[in-house]
């Protein structure tokens, strides 16, 4: 892989003398690959510093290997070389399958999951039912895992999607003043990148969507609920084409000023490259958005998800959103299939020496039991081939 992103990469070799700037009008707007318009190298440093990551933790200096599952300990979010994964497979997995899935079965994921280590599990949304039938039981959930929370080795936090003062209603405590664990305590808010994906997904433009996020999130503080916020189209839109980064910047900068503690990155459509990500990441940078603030949310409709983590990862972000066994999609986007698989993630991360403190095996054997359950197909590549190494249980007499 490294010689050939160094044959890429080397396709720029006429441009070292470049000094175009991102922003300049000079440079190429389009991110699709032309092969990759012109831009200066001294802009990125990205098969450097993959190269740099791969060999942090398989240098020779290391007296052993290190197994890809034996980086599954619980280690410190503190760790610089930690990794925060958000599971979305509970809603943004399950909300576009066309079968309402059993709430036990939702309920069951759930459980399951919060035994892996991971530590961020989306759990639901509070949308209406007429337009996502999927999440209709988002209530019931809530108050399953208020009742009785999950087991699991590490406390986990299970945020719901809340697009409105409505919905924000659904995840607030009934009694004032309320009892500890009465409610949720963190939400999610959707906002887009491109006009025409809000107004199709949303039924309103950017500017408007602001509007009727701002007293959401407002009464959430108000009520100790941090808010995460999404940002969709941020490569291109079925609707608006191809998405300018600035764009992405621009709302990006807005749902922090809000106060969205952190902004996840969605490439809806999946049709990110390692270029464009590159690009966007550095404009973002570039832009005075703190990487730390970031996550990045890919879909893997080319097979590009687990590559544009790793320019992600090149460019500092420390949190990525995935889906176990690849659970996912888009209604509103042709085409677009499910989520970078949990299982595939967890499988890079510890293979370039960074820590999630998420057992692969464990949530490999999550991904197999939900696409039996749900009857689907698993689309992690990692998952399948690990349990296929796993020896047979024999069957009892």
């Amino acid at each position: 892989m490294f010689c050939a992103s160094k044959h890429i990469f080397g396709r720029l070799a006429p441009l070292r003398g470049a000094t175009t700037s991102l922003t300049s009008s000079s440079t190429s707007t389009s991110l699709r690959p032309s092969f990759f318009p012109s831009r200066s190298l001294t802009r990125s440093r990205l098969f450097a510093s993959i190269k740099d990551l791969y060999y942090y933790n398989n240098s020779s200096s290391s007296s052993s290997p290190k197994s890809f599952s034996s980086i599954s300990s619980s280690p410190s979010p503190d760790d610089k070389d930690f990794v925060k994964i958000v599971e979305v497979g509970p809603r943004d997995g399950l909300q576009n399958e066309k079968t309402i899935v059993p709430l036990d079965t939702k309920i069951s994921l759930i459980e399951k999951l919060s035994t892996t280590g991971l530590r961020v599990i989306e759990a639901g949304s509070f949308v209406a039912p007429k337009w996502v039938p999927q999440m209709a039981d988002s209530t019931s959930i809530l108050s399953h895992l208020l009742r009785s929370p999950p087991p699991s080795p590490q406390p986990v936090t299970y945020p719901f999607l809340v697009p409105n003062l409505k919905g924000l209603e659904s995840a607030l405590p009934r009694t004032t003043p309320p009892p500890p664990q009465a409610g949720v305590s963190e939400i999610s808010i959707f906002a887009s990148a491109s006009e025409g994906f809000s107004l199709k997904n949303l039924n309103c433009d950017i500017a408007t969507s602001f509007e009727r996020f701002q007293p959401v999130v407002k009464r959430a503080l108000e009520n100790n609920i941090k808010v995460r916020g999404y940002v969709s189209m941020v490569i291109a839109c079925p609707y608006s084409g191809d998405t300018p980064p600035e764009k992405v910047v621009e709302v990006t900068k807005k749902l922090l000023e809000m106060g969205c503690y952190e902004v996840s990155l969605g490439d809806t459509t999946g049709v990110g490259n390692p270029y464009s990500i590159d690009v966007l990441m550095k404009a973002l940078i570039e832009g005075g958005v703190p990487v730390e603030k970031l996550a990045c949310h890919f879909h893997d409709t080319y097979g590009q998800a687990i590559v544009n983590c790793m320019v992600g990862l090149a460019n500092g972000v420390r949190v990525f959103d995935s889906s176990v066994a690849g659970l996912g999609g888009c209604p509103y986007a042709k085409g677009a299939t499910g989520n970078v698989a949990t299982e595939d993630l967890v499988y890079f991360l510890h293979s370039v020496g960074m820590k999630t403190g998420v057992d692969l095996e464990k949530v490999s054997e999550v991904g197999a039991w939900i696409s039996e359950a749900i009857g689907r197909k698993n689309n992690s590549k990692v998952g399948p081939a690990l349990l296929a190494k796993k020896p047979e249980t024999p069957a009892s007499s």
